[in-house]
């Protein structure tokens, strides 16, 4: 695998590639890598013959610097886990990211979905991510890219973005890798304690148990959300949001609706922790 911290070497590297006819695939990460990271990786593979993996810590789409901050930085640790899955790591520095600084940074903003569900409980936050992701897809010039569908308006961001800005890009969304207890891995669950890591796996209980009732024909959406919430509430999490949308807009469900989407946001302790789950209506 190689290493990249400048710009000029990964285009090469890149432009090597393309001369010899080979399709790019791209994982664009902020590092402090787990199973579900390389769950990733290896669906870019399947689907290309070289894959480059970015880790950068975006501060333009942190709303806390003390979120900032404390976010785990692993670089060792993370290439040891990449190995050879990947072709090559760029590791860009904020500096070459933002290089007049991020105040006069020209920014991509993507109407309508970053600014409901999430984006409005964060403002700005998916300003900054379309933004940087806008930039590493000009940086790298992938064909494809995997986005974990963990993070699901994220994802749905990505693709309306891709789409309206008529990028090349083939954009594939990769089912959320959990551990055996259920919880969605994710690099926040590093912020968890052993006591509250027992605790954790109820978030995603309790988004199956609103899914097993939609199933059954429920359809009392704010019902729904508060005993969730409660639920929730009571094991010892802070609700930050629970939303059940329509799968394919993010907007309130309507008879047309063809499917929903349950999007589960709450605080255990010091981690901020997501979760969705898709549900046939």
């Amino acid at each position: 695998m190689q290493l990249f911290k400048q710009l000029d070497e990964l285009r090469s590297t890149v432009a090597d590639w393309r001369r010899q006819g080979m399709r790019i695939g791209f994982v664009p990460t902020m590092g402090n890598l787990h199973n579900g990271h390389l769950e990733l990786v290896h669906q870019a593979r399947q689907h290309c013959d070289k894959v480059v993996v970015s880790i950068f810590v975006n501060p333009l789409q942190f709303d806390n610097p003390t979120d900032l901050s404390a976010y785990p930085r692993t670089l060792a640790q993370d290439c040891d886990r990449l190995g050879d899955l990947a072709d090559g790591l760029f590791t860009p520095s904020a500096e070459l990211m933002y290089p007049s600084g991020q105040q006069q940074q020209t920014r991509v903003q993507v109407p309508g979905i970053a600014e409901v569900l999430e984006g409005a409980l964060r403002p700005g936050h998916f300003d900054g991510v379309s933004t940087v992701v806008c930039k590493l897809f000009n940086l790298v010039q992938p064909d494809l890219a995997c986005f974990g569908e963990k993070d699901y308006q994220q994802l749905a961001l990505i693709r309306k973005m891709v789409t309206d800005l008529n990028m090349p890009i083939e954009i594939i969304g990769v089912p959320t890798v959990r551990a055996e207890d259920g919880l969605a891995l994710s690099s926040r669950n590093s912020y968890l304690s052993e006591a509250e890591r027992a605790i954790a796996p109820i978030l995603a209980a309790t988004m199956k148990e609103l899914a097993e009732r939609m199933q059954s024909g429920e359809r009392d959406f704010a019902q729904l959300i508060e005993d969730g919430r409660q639920r929730l509430d009571h094991s010892g999490f802070k609700t930050d949001g629970i939303d059940i949308v329509d799968a394919h807009n993010l907007l309130p469900i309507t008879e047309h609706s063809q499917a929903a989407v349950i999007l589960m946001a709450a605080y255990l302790g010091n981690a901020r922790l997501i979760d969705n789950q898709v549900v046939p209506l």
